[in-house]
């Protein structure tokens, strides 16, 4: 029969602690109060699983949730920035499409195609910039053509020195692909453009309805 002691305090005989013998246990009925636990570590095998409702207040450490690299999903840091995610990562992209007409006949100087101008505000400092330019034209009667893809002043892409020439003496409509992966290092806004020239006095036609020129953008994270 199982025997019962009632007291009001249990005090160790000497000093400020109690020992319970090794191979003994206590267990406490009802529980033990949070609010009574105020020193000491607790073992990680005792604490109980938590769900994330339970979280209503703090911040989570940085640490906690992740590198944002390929094995994680986080990118969201616990303090409201943003986790560096893994290289190669495409951030944002950006196009706009022309399809207004227009002849270009400048063979001395380089002259901005219509609405082939696309700005873009870089995330990071080291992210890259993917430039794709699709450019549509007509060139009539041995007219040729170069062109420039540039960031804000700076050139940052050239044709090479032969243009794009057809002998035909009819009208060649074409199309042309020119990319660029650029390395702006900044964080404040750029603007891309493309620009062409012809190489004689005649002029080439760019762009309609029908035969729309676009230009892309995408942030490629480092």
């Amino acid at each position: 029969m199982a025997s019962k002691i009632k007291v009001d305090q249990i005090e160790g005989s000497t000093g400020s602690s109690i020992t319970i013998p090794s191979g003994q246990t206590l267990t406490i009925t009802d529980g033990l109060a949070s609010s009574t636990i105020t020193s000491g570590t607790l073992a990680d095998a005792r604490i109980p699983n938590l769900n994330a409702s339970k979280i209503t207040a703090g911040t989570i450490a940085t640490a906690r949730l992740g590198s944002g690299t390929a094995s994680s999903s986080t990118f969201l840091r616990g303090d409201g920035t943003f986790a560096a995610a893994g290289g190669g990562k495409v951030n944002q992209v950006l196009q706009t499409t022309s399809t207004t007409s227009q002849a270009i006949s400048s063979h001395s100087s380089f002259v901005d195609i219509t609405n082939m101008t696309l700005a873009i505000t870089p995330s990071a400092s080291d992210s890259k910039i993917y430039v794709i330019v699709n450019l549509n034209y007509d060139c009539i009667a041995d007219r040729g053509f170069q062109i420039k893809i540039l960031r804000d002043s700076t050139v940052i892409f050239t044709e090479n020195s032969n243009k794009t020439t057809y002998t035909s003496s009819s009208t060649m409509s074409g199309r042309s692909f020119y990319d660029k992966l650029d390395s702006p290092s900044t964080t404040s806004q750029i603007t891309y453009k493309v620009q062409a020239q012809t190489d004689s006095s005649g002029a080439v036609n760019f762009q309609d309805n029908s035969n729309p020129s676009s230009i892309t953008l995408m942030e490629v994270l480092a």
